[in-house]
């Protein structure tokens, strides 16, 4: 019998057909890198630099309104633009390329330069997941666009530019990869099963409870079990449900729980500001229904032992595939077993606790 706790095996992931090597016993190795916890990182409420606080100029010279919640503008140096024409480049099938539009966008959490995800409560994330939701259907209603991809890189690990919480929200015209994966993997799976692949897969994970992290009524975040990042996390909507033009005020406030309670807990895993890249999968935006498609969300967080050592994809993984040491379920273990506090750097904690 296979031992997934301790033999070397792959998982494969239902959602890209792609498979991720897990090697348990590689955590009994020596180690001698660092593990030391850094320095908190203060953020002042108002930065006078920042180009992203109210009232600032942005880098393209644009000045910022003096916004009270959220606040979206097109992105001053956006990867896609609207009206870009159309044009292809082939030669011989193998230097082919194409033109792509598209529209992207910038969305301030808060007027609050250090109010992090973690930091803020649900009521106040509850108009961040409204603006998405806004944003969604905004995008969706133009022909010209078939997909509207909302992620957050936080962090300067993960290449964030700017410190003050924000998203951005790209769309184009053409299908992305990993849309076009986890579409044709879906799709296969009902017409093969009949049924909805994370629907399924949900009820797998909340009967056996090996890798669910938490849930509410509307959402669960579980350490998905083909996890290819130490602290992966995956969030799915309970109902069968595609985007966000069709979440239900309930659910915007499960939404809006959900991400402060798992925010605070990755916070709170090595006790720093917690990078990662996150970002919502919904269907196409090209007029079908896609009942295939499930609403869901991806956390990939890159550190691995604390607060200064990261998951890097090298050797094996860059020229083979993923492989990781920590198995998910103790990943999940570890995220489930956090107090819900809220993390503000220094000495501690503060904020009440919670137990749920």
């Amino acid at each position: 019998m296979l031992d997934l706790k301790k033999q070397p095996h792959r998982r494969l992931n239902p959602l890209t057909q792609e498979w991720v090597l897990v090697s348990p016993h590689r955590t009994e190795r020596p180690w001698q890198g660092q593990v030391e916890r850094q320095a908190a990182s203060q953020q002042p409420a108002y930065d006078p630099q920042c180009y992203l606080c109210p009232g600032n100029s942005r880098a393209g010279g644009a000045r910022n309104p003096a916004y009270a919640s959220t606040f979206v503008f097109d992105n001053d140096f956006a990867a896609l633009r609207p009206g870009t024409p159309a044009g292809e480049m082939r030669q011989d099938d193998l230097l082919v390329a194409e033109s792509e539009a598209g529209a992207c966008r910038v969305v301030c959490f808060s007027p609050r330069h250090d109010l992090t995800l973690a930091r803020l409560d649900a009521a106040s994330i509850l108009p961040v997941v409204d603006t998405w939701a806004e944003q969604y259907s905004a995008l969706a209603s133009d022909p010209a666009i078939r997909y509207v991809q909302i992620f957050e890189n936080r962090g300067e690990t993960m290449g964030c530019s700017n410190p003050h919480p924000h998203c951005q929200i790209w769309s184009g015209a053409s299908l992305p990869t990993e849309h076009v994966k986890e579409l044709a993997s879906q799709r296969d799976y009902r017409n093969r099963r009949g049924s909805c692949l994370l629907c399924d897969y949900l009820k797998t994970e909340t009967a056996l409870r090996e890798r669910v992290v938490f849930e509410n009524e509307s959402f669960a975040v579980v350490v998905p079990f083909w996890a290819v990042w130490p602290f992966e996390t995956l969030l799915i909507a309970k109902r069968h449900w595609s985007g966000l033009d069709q979440i239900t005020s309930h659910e915007r406030q499960g939404l809006a729980e959900a991400l402060s309670r798992l925010a605070i807990r990755y916070d709170n895993l090595f006790q720093t500001s917690f990078p990662y890249t996150m970002g919502f999968h919904q269907r196409p935006t090209d007029g079908p229904e896609y009942p295939e498609w499930h609403f869901h969300g991806h956390f990939y967080p890159p550190l691995l032992r604390s607060a200064s050592v990261r998951k890097f994809m090298v050797g094996y993984e860059m020229l083979a595939m993923p492989q990781r040491d920590i198995t998910p379920e103790s990943a999940a273990e570890s995220l489930r077993g956090l107090a819900e506090r809220h993390y503000l750097g220094g000495e501690g904690t503060a904020g009440p606790a919670e137990s749920r």
